[in-house]
């Protein structure tokens, strides 16, 4: 098995866990990162772009170093089995290590169940009329105040989570592991923790964050592409995403949730942007699909089974990509002498 199949095989497992099981409940990876990027950030922390570049080094840098790390000697092992194996004329070959440690990997950096999970009980507190409750569970799904947002203000918010969230925690993952294996993987998704963490407009993070920021945009761009081109495609309005995309996701501040949002705003016939609130800093957003109407709790729903539908098209795209990427002629010579 060559390591294109393994990748992509380790994929399709990985991305069946997550919808199946949703994230890891305990020792959560991403999580055990974050306390120790948050640990890092304590001892580091200037206010220094130059510092806060070195920070991502080290913390995203040393990820994707780790799982590369990993691939290498899984693939060793793989190989000292497949001699094994060949001294006593058995003719199998097997990869089990590195299936084991893509499956692991994919199933740890995915987080399309949870967003369907928390942005689910979210509608269906909307659409029980329990309007606290819906509150109360938002910060689950995004940062900005809840305390005073009225129902289609909450739903609103939720559709937008929905959107940016399944390129960062779903298709961009996916396309950087087609790109780039485990340690792409994993360093995608160290990359938009840090985002996360570090990379909003806070006082103490203006500029330490900037190199977090500014890294998560560029590995975020294609990820965010082939998200809304996917929403287009799946969406119940094709051409309302497409023209949503063109039209209006320029005007929004982040080059890759501008596009995403955009295509799902379109594709869903609603209008999404406006005024909203982080940390207690007021923005105000353009709006996105002009033509639509305002969002409303079911639309909650629709724009789940959007994220999925997307989630599973850029599943077969990345093993497409994967399985596109072997090298010519390999095959031929994995089973030995012709």
């Amino acid at each position: 098995m060559g390591a294109r199949d393994v990748h992509v095989r380790g994929t399709l497992l990985g991305f069946a866990a997550d919808a199946l099981l949703g994230d890891p409940r305990r020792g959560h990876p991403v999580a055990a990162f974050g306390r120790a990027a948050a640990a890092l950030e304590r001892r580091m922390w200037r206010d220094h772009r130059g510092t806060g570049a070195l920070y991502v080094l080290l913390s995203a840098g040393g990820a994707a170093a780790a799982a590369g790390a990993l691939t290498t000697a899984s693939a060793a092992r793989d190989a000292v089995g497949a001699r094994t194996r060949t001294r006593t004329c058995t003719g199998q070959r097997s990869s089990v290590p590195a299936l084991a440690l893509t499956a692991a990997t994919t199933w740890a950096v995915l987080g399309g169940t949870s967003l369907t999970r928390e942005a689910r009980a979210v509608g269906a507190a909307l659409e029980a009329g329990d309007l606290e409750l819906a509150r109360e569970r938002l910060p689950a799904l995004c940062g900005r105040d809840p305390q005073h947002l009225d129902a289609p203000a909450v739903a609103r918010a939720v559709v937008e989570s929905v959107a940016e969230n399944t390129s960062d925690a779903v298709v961009g993952a996916l396309v950087w592991g087609a790109l780039a294996g485990v340690p792409g993987l994993v360093g995608f998704r160290a990359v938009n923790t840090l985002d996360a963490m570090v990379g909003h407009l806070s006082p103490r993070h203006r500029r330490f964050g900037w190199a977090a920021a500014r890294l998560d945009d560029v590995a975020g761009w294609p990820g965010a592409r082939l998200t809304a081109a996917l929403a287009a495609l799946a969406g119940p309005d094709p051409r309302g995403a497409v023209h949503a995309w063109r039209a209006d996701a320029h005007r929004h501040p982040s080059p890759n949730a501008g596009p995403v949002e955009a295509s799902f705003a379109g594709a869903l016939g609603v209008r999404l942007g406006g005024t909203l609130s982080y940390g207690g800093r007021v923005e105000h957003r353009p709006v996105l699909n002009t033509r639509g109407r305002a969002v409303r709790s079911a639309d909650i729903e629709r724009a789940v089974r959007l994220s999925r539908r997307v989630g599973v098209l850029a599943l077969v795209t990345s093993c497409l990509v994967g399985t596109a990427a072997r090298r010519p002629g390999r095959g031929r010579g994995e089973g030995g002498a012709r």
